[in-house]
């Protein structure tokens, strides 16, 4: 089975420099992989059992991410804006995906740093879409799909084109060895412009501006006398409804 990856579609909320007026900017930050990545390879990996695995990434990110550790060959969209809101961003995505004939399924990380993705994703695929997948298995050539709901697990049946959003449910277990990275890089890789899938997309949200959210004034206790910054503390933590 043909299965198509998407790797370091969005970047780490924890490398923007928010300034003293509340603007964001990205100084220097590229595409990284982000914590559900990984398990997208390995259930990629499951899916195909042997057949081809396309990594699909947009940006500036290591474009031999996916191929060290399992893609066939490599598609990225070389001028896509990294700065790009969720809707823009899975447009592209859908676009070159689109590309790809025959791919039974589209694995991508249920990211939390950009969770709107999967879904415009899925909206402009036009495909079914199952969020929060932990694990798959193919048996009889049906694709078994386990998700998590809560305390709950949740065994799906699955037939036809699908999109699965992947959450990890650990580490990765079997980084690509110096070796592996070397030789990933001569594997194949399709460079694609936005000109070439028939966009730009225009955007349909426009940034109006950011700021730093509102913050109540800190609690300051005294600690000269411990009894009585003891009582102050429980008192203060009564109030706000925490005990």
């Amino acid at each position: 089975m043909k299965v198509i990856a998407v790797f370091k579609w969005s970047r780490n909320p924890q490398d923007a420099l928010v300034k003293a007026d509340g603007s964001v900017e990205w100084p220097g930050v590229k595409m990284s992989a982000n914590d559900d990545d990984p398990a997208v390879m390995e259930i990629a990996k499951t899916i195909a059992a042997g057949d081809e695995i396309i990594g699909l990434t947009i940006g500036d990110g290591d474009i031999s991410w996916a191929a060290a550790r399992g893609a066939t060959r490599t598609v990225v969209i070389t001028d896509a804006l990294t700065e790009a809101n969720s809707s823009l961003t899975g447009s592209v995505l859908a676009a070159a995906i689109r590309r790809i004939e025959d791919a039974v399924a589209v694995v991508i990380g249920d990211s939390s740093w950009d969770y709107g993705v999967v879904s415009a994703l899925t909206g402009q695929l036009g495909r079914t879409s199952v969020a929060g997948i932990v694990e798959v298995k193919i048996e009889q050539g049906r694709l078994l799909a386990t998700r998590k709901m809560g305390s709950v697990s949740q065994v799906l049946q699955i037939n036809g084109p699908v999109v699965l959003g992947v959450a990890a449910s650990r580490e990765e277990q079997n980084a690509p060895s110096m070796k592996e990275v070397i030789m990933s890089r001569k594997k194949p890789v399709e460079r694609l412009t936005l000109a070439d899938l028939n966009l730009p997309v225009l955007a349909n949200t426009v940034s109006r501006g950011s700021k730093f959210p509102a913050k109540p004034p800190a609690h300051i206790i005294d600690g000269a006398d411990p009894a009585k910054a003891c009582e102050e503390l429980l008192a203060a933590l009564h109030t706000e409804g925490v005990i």
